[in-house]
């Protein structure tokens, strides 16, 4: 090719560039947005990459397009150049008027809302309304509904709004069939189902959720099994897989878990190592309650770092890292733990920062924190400031967490997020029990009123045997202290014709308070005033009786100190308690008397699910002035205090009519032994085993004593009894025999209790 040739070529495709390059470099005069609606022009050009003035460059536009994707504001977007000036034009996406929810039965609209990011008055997107139809499905897949579909519809309206529906068809339950374990040797297939929260599915389980499939519960149950097996000894436990099949017609899951469950091992010798200034060990050393020779308990080991983080903590240590190390000897079959201390980083508390709490004012949940802002950080606190704030029973979910600070190395952020539920109450109860007799309640209560934590209540009960109409108030802080204080009014009507041949009414009220001395030890205050009247006395009832006819009035103070230490207050498996009660009477009224009662339960776990406690308690009255002690006021045995005797059964009686006259001192005490019946835990059955002892002093000194029949002889009974968690309410059979006992005693084979409310 001619160099003429070569120059004409190159000198035609500069020609033709020429115009491209130029158009390309240069400057945006203009920048034109069309068709907006509800979003300022302004708005728009704020995302481009852009700016009028500048030079033009694809780069740049491509990435002013991507930003204005990304704002989700935009159905549809197109940029185009028109010369110098750049041309955007726009389909705004539509404003979501509102969101309906067609077709739920099973769950109710305010979960489901719960559930949907999206919202009225919230930008409508594609990408948003799949993300939710996704939510919903996983919340009825959560429920054993795997068949659920979702399809969400668009009404349009005008001015670019539009109203959301989702069409929900809820399809059947897909239950659990059957569970099936293998690898497992020392729990049989039956036993550690019962570990498990997933249940097969059974007809009596109609009030539970539990026999429907739910991967996050069998994650959980995962869990499960590998506590219980680490409780009991198996520190080599695992479960090699968990594996849910759907059943040939679709309608329900085999799950099949493959355990490996591994040597079982005792506890060996265990030691304390630290590496604190001035720290004494063989202080602590009393702390490790493990004894060698007894089970490896995975639980015991984490219980024992938990008190000696909190041992260090009130000795002033409050950097502290308690690492138990583990050393298996695989051929004795023990496991060694040494508690190896160590001075941990020094973190401090940047700010506590509380999220959902719609009602709840933040302050009633930063009372329950042991940890304020600038205190140093103690993980031993931070686990006992979340067990308070569950214990608060406000939310569904409570979630205490720690974060770094943003700001400092050695700051951190304590957050909490909850989820509020209700906390009011409106029920209506029926019942029937050997003391009160067939019985109705209606009572309405409210544990966080106003969002403040105050716990209110009121109640009406009406049965043969007993009427009752009360309210109370309770103030958990009072002036923002930690001090429960409140109130009680009440009004009491008992029948006790068959016992003693009168009927007796209170009216009246009590202030009261209460403050924790530490932990494990709580003193309760309390004045009452009430007026007692005796009447509806019967024509053939004792004169002791009827000598007490009339009005009295009570006006006195009472103390109560309590030491618990026991795993639970309602029902406890291990641990014990002591109880002093005080109570003075004669602050005014006509009543002089000065009561005292000594309590104390101590409880042993022998075998799962195998508690035994002993139980006490001792009392004695004396009075003081002209007036005796009222016949409403003294104790009587029988019932719930000794059963295989009747209310008031053991106490001193008119040799004539009977009556149960009270005496003023009592003991009483019981030894009990709890134990499966070898049903499925959620039926609630349960069995007992027990025998009762007692006593009762004399009655007031009267002028004569040879119309009373009393003895202070004690008295036994032995006896067994079922209980039964139903979903009707608490259900409760005792047979009781007594075996030592004296002939004017008033007897009870059977009690029985039920109650429910709805």
């Amino acid at each position: 090719m001619s160099f003429v040739r070569k120059t004409a070529l190159i000198a035609g495709f500069l020609a033709a560039a020429a115009p491209a390059l130029a158009q390309d470099s240069g400057r945006i005069r203009q920048i034109v947005v069309q068709g907006t609606q509800r979003i300022e022009v302004e708005t728009v050009k704020s995302y481009m990459a852009v700016s009028e003035g500048d030079p033009y460059d694809s780069d740049r536009i491509d990435r002013s397009l991507k930003t204005l994707y990304n704002t989700g504001l935009f159905a549809d977007i197109a940029i185009r150049r028109e010369g110098d000036v750049v041309v955007v034009r726009v389909v705004e996406n539509p404003i979501i008027n509102r969101i309906a929810f067609e077709g739920n039965k099973r769950i109710k609209e305010e979960e489901l809302t719960q559930e949907s990011q999206l919202r009225p008055r919230v930008v409508y997107t594609r990408t948003k309304v799949q993300s939710d139809v996704k939510r919903i499905l996983d919340l009825y897949r959560r429920n054993g509904r795997f068949g659920a579909t979702v399809e969400p519809k668009i009404i349009q309206l005008e001015q670019n709004r539009v109203d959301l529906v989702f069409e929900i068809n809820e399809g059947e339950s897909t239950y659990v069939k059957r569970i099936n374990f293998v690898g497992n040797h020392k729990y049989s297939d039956s036993r550690l189902r019962e570990v498990l929260m997933t249940k097969e599915e059974r007809w009596y389980r109609f009030f539970s959720t539990d026999d429907t499939y739910d991967p996050d519960r069998l994650t959980y149950d995962r869990e499960l099994l590998r506590r219980y097996y680490l409780k009991h000894g198996y520190a080599d436990f695992r479960v090699s897989s968990a594996v849910a099949e759907l059943t040939p017609d679709r309608q329900g899951f085999f799950i099949t878990m493959t355990v490996d469950e591994g040597d079982r091992y005792q506890f060996g010798p265990a030691d304390i190592t630290a590496n604190l200034k001035d720290l004494n060990v063989d202080e602590l050393r009393p702390l490790l309650v493990s004894e060698e020779g007894e089970w490896y308990n995975a639980d015991q080991v984490e219980d024992i770092v938990q008190k000696l983080t909190d041992a260090l903590g009130t000795r002033g240590y409050a950097f502290v890292d308690v690492k138990p190390q583990v050393n298996r000897d695989r051929e004795n079959k023990k496991i060694s733990v040494t508690y190896d201390i160590q001075e941990g980083p020094r973190v401090y508390v940047e700010r506590i920062d509380i999220t959902g709490n719609l009602r709840t004012l933040d302050k009633v949940i930063r009372r329950e924190f042991t940890l304020v802002e600038g205190d140093a950080f103690n993980s031993a606190k931070l686990r006992r400031s979340r067990q308070r704030v569950k214990d608060l029973n406000f939310f569904e979910k409570a979630e205490v967490t720690n974060v770094p600070s943003e700001t400092a190395p050695d700051r951190t952020v304590i957050k909490v997020d909850v989820q509020e539920k209700s906390t009011g109450e409106l029920s209506f109860g029926v019942g029937w029990s050997t003391i009160a007799g067939p019985l109705a309640e209606v009572s309405m209560r409210e544990r966080n009123l106003l969002g403040r934590g105050q716990d209110v209540r009121a109640s009406f009960s009406v049965g043969t045997k007993q009427n009752q109409l009360s309210f109370s108030f309770t103030e958990p802080y009072f002036m923002d202290r930690r001090v429960a204080a409140g109130f009680d009014l009440f009004a009491t009507t008992r029948k006790l014709q068959t016992e003693s041949g009168y009927d007796a009414n209170s009216v009246g009220g009590a202030l009261r308070g209460g403050y924790y001395i530490h932990d494990n030890l709580r003193q309760d205050l309390k004045y009452t005033l009430k007026r007692d009247k005796v009447e509806n006395i019967d024509s053939g009832a004792s004169i002791y009786v009827k000598e007490q006819e009339g009005t009295a009035t009570l006006s006195s103070v009472q103390q109560t100190l309590l030491w618990d230490y026991r795993d639970s207050k309602l029902e406890p498996t291990e641990g014990y308690f002591f109880r002093i009660n005080n109570e003075l009477a004669g602050l005014g009224g006509t009543q002089k008397f000065l009561r005292n009662n000594l309590g104390a339960g101590q409880y042993f776990p022998i075998d799962e699910g195998v508690v035994l406690s002993l139980s006490g308690n001792v009392g004695y009255m004396t009075g003081f002035g002209d007036e005796k002690i009222r016949i409403t006021e003294r104790y009587y045995l029988g019932g719930d205090t000794l059963r295989g005797f009747a209310n008031a059964g053991v106490s001193p009686r008119d040799k004539s009519s009977g009556d149960a006259l009270g005496g003023l001192w009592q003991y009483y005490g019981s030894a009990q032994l709890k134990f499966p019946l070898g049903l499925p835990d959620e039926l609630g059955f349960g069995g007992q085993i027990f025998s009762d002892f007692g006593a009762i002093g004399d009655t007031e000194d009267y002028s004569s004593t040879t119309d009373i029949q009393q003895s202070s002889s004690i008295r036994v009974s032995v006896g067994a009894g079922v209980t039964w968690k139903s979903p009707m309410g608490p259900v409760a059979v005792d047979f009781g025999i007594p075996i030592k006992k004296e002939s004017f005693d008033d007897r009870e084979l059977f009690r029985f209790n039920f109650g429910t409310r709805f």
